[in-house]
């Protein structure tokens, strides 16, 4: 597949590499070889990679000084990347436990009237498959997942809530998330997880990555708050 300027120098510190032109499983799985490829070859020269549905955002840590070398390194790296036969290449899987009680499936009720669906079988949708990681951001550890099943896939809703609570699961569209924080936000809730998505004290802070998968498992209040989870009312 071919893709123009698929190297982009940003700024003297900030490289662009287009990977694709559309959000697919493909395309997924060359954003995150893209970014193994990066993270070994420029280990201690970079600051940041931020990997999107379609891109990898590489910053490095000082002013690059040859740019026209630096732009060859990158387009090898991206050639390699897109001959790459993808069979095998994927991430982790990551399982997540979700309490799906009345007490933080905050719209429920709009959920079950948007898809005509009792709320045990939108809970049983949602566990039913794993999910790919398409990009990580809107706050650190909020990870875009997707796609979800047809049958569950409900709009944003019409005025976003100024707080969700932290560790909030929740539907938008064709993706699902997980609050890593409280914040505002315009998905429609359905559960609550007690896992923390971001530890700045390991070695690797994100919960999850691009590329990786997500599979939800539902789990009682006792231990939703067994293993940390807060209730509003707490």
């Amino acid at each position: 597949m071919a893709v123009l300027n698929q190297v982009e120098a940003i700024d003297e510190s900030n490289w662009l590499l287009r990977l694709g032109d559309q959000i697919s499983e493909p395309c997924a799985g060359r954003v995150r070889l893209a970014v193994d490829l990066a993270r070994r070859g420029f280990s201690e020269q970079l600051v940041d990679i931020i990997p999107s549905y379609t891109s990898v955002l590489l910053s490095f840590r000082a002013p690059v000084q040859d740019r026209r070398l630096l732009a060859k390194v990158l387009e090898a790296l991206v050639s390699e990347v897109m001959q790459t036969q993808l069979e095998g290449i994927s991430g982790e899987l990551v399982k997540i436990p979700v309490y799906y009680g009345d007490e933080v499936a905050l719209d429920r009720a709009d959920v079950e009237q948007i898809t005509g669906l009792r709320f045990d079988e939108i809970c049983e949708l949602h566990q039913r498959q794993a999910y790919r990681v398409y990009a990580i951001g809107f706050a650190p550890g909020f990870a875009y997942l997707g796609a979800t099943p047809e049958a569950i896939r409900v709009a944003r809703k019409s005025t976003p809530r100024l707080i969700v609570p932290k560790g909030s699961v929740a539907l938008a569209d064709s993706q699902t998330a997980i609050y890593p924080a409280s914040s505002p936000g315009g998905w429609q809730i359905i559960g609550r997880s007690p896992i923390e998505m971001v530890d700045w004290n390991r070695e690797s802070p994100m919960r999850v990555n691009a590329g990786d998968q997500v599979q939800f498992y539902a789990i009682t209040r006792e231990e939703f708050l067994a293993l940390g989870g807060v209730l509003d009312a707490d």
